[in-house]
C-alpha cells in the first residue's frame, strides 16, 4: 500500500474521533437553509458535505465560514470530463479549503485529479457505483457486471492511480477494506437508522453496520436535515457511532 504524499496515510483527512466519522448532508435547496441548519446542529456535527444542489445555491461561499469555525468540508464535486478540464477543476478545488472531493472512477479522470492535485492537503476520493442504482439500473445503462463486481473493480483502479479512497454503499464496505487495506478512506452514503426510510436509495446499511463493515466516513442526508430535530437525528447517529469505534 502506498504511503507517499498521494495517500490517505499522509494527508489530514482521516476521522479526529468518533464524532467525525459522521458527514452531514446539506442538501437543501439555498444558502440561507443551509446556514440555518449548520445553526441548528450546532456541536453535534463537526463535517459537513457539501453536493451538486448547494453549490448552485452559491455552496462554495459556505466553506469558508464553516473552517472559521472549526468544521471540516467535504465537496462532493463528482467530476468527469477530459483529463485537462479534470485537472483544472482540481486545480481550483484545492484552492477552496475542503478536506474532501469526489471524482468519478474512470481511471483517466482518477489519474488527471491525482497529478493535478500535487502536494495539496485535498483528498480524493473515487465514485463507484452510486447508492441508488442496483443491478437492474446497471444493466439499463449499458453495463454487464453487477454492482459489486463494478465497485470491486474501479476500487482497484482507484488504488492503483493514487486516489486517497473510494465511495461506495456500505454492502460493499466488507469486500472493500479486505481489497484495499487499512490505509485508503472508504466513504459510505446509504446509511440510514433503523427508524428512517431509504427513500431512493438501494443499497444502504445502519450507521453500526456499516463501521463493522470497515467504513471509515458516513454521509447522512435526509434523516438528519428532514427530521422534526435535526439535532437530536445527529446526536442519535453520533451515540451509535461511539458505541460502535
Amino acid at each position: 500500500m502506498l504511503k507517499t504524499k498521494d495517500s490517505a496515510a499522509s494527508r489530514d483527512i482521516r476521522p479526529r474521533d468518533a464524532r467525525d466519522r459522521l458527514i452531514v448532508g446539506l442538501d437543501l435547496p439555498d444558502l440561507a437553509a443551509a446556514r440555518a441548519m449548520v445553526e441548528t446542529l450546532e456541536d453535534a456535527v463537526t463535517f459537513y458535505k457539501i453536493g451538486m444542489e448547494l453549490v448552485f445555491a452559491g455552496g462554495l461561499d459556505l466553506i469558508e465560514p464553516l473552517r472559521a469555525e472549526g468544521k471540516r468540508v467535504f465537496l462532493d464535486m463528482k467530476l468527469l470530463d477530459i483529463d485537462n478540464t479534470v485537472a483544472g477543476g482540481i486545480t481550483n478545488l484545492a484552492r477552496l479549503g475542503a478536506t474532501l472531493t469526489t471524482v468519478h472512477a474512470y481511471p483517466k479522470a482518477m489519474r488527471a485529479a491525482a497529478a493535478a492535485r500535487g502536494e495539496a492537503d485535498l483528498g480524493l476520493l473515487a465514485v463507484t457505483v452510486l447508492t441508488s442504482m442496483d443491478d437492474t439500473d446497471l444493466t439499463e445503462a449499458g453495463y454487464a457486471e453487477g454492482a459489486a463486481e463494478l465497485v470491486r473493480r474501479r476500487a482497484a483502479q482507484a488504488r492503483a492511480s493514487g486516489i486517497d479512497g473510494i465511495v461506495c454503499s456500505p454492502l460493499e464496505a466488507e469486500a472493500m477494506r479486505a481489497l484495499l487495506g487499512p490505509d485508503m478512506l472508504i466513504v459510505t452514503p446509504g446509511v440510514r437508522p433503523k427508524s428512517a426510510a431509504s427513500d431512493d436509495q438501494k443499497r444502504v446499511m445502519t450507521p453500526a453496520d456499516a463501521l463493522r463493515a470497515g467504513a471509515d466516513y458516513l454521509v447522512v442526508a435526509r434523516p438528519v436535515v428532514k427530521a422534526a430535530d435535526p439535532k437530536a437525528s445527529a446526536q442519535a447517529i453520533v451515540d451509535e457511532i461511539e458505541a460502535n469505534c
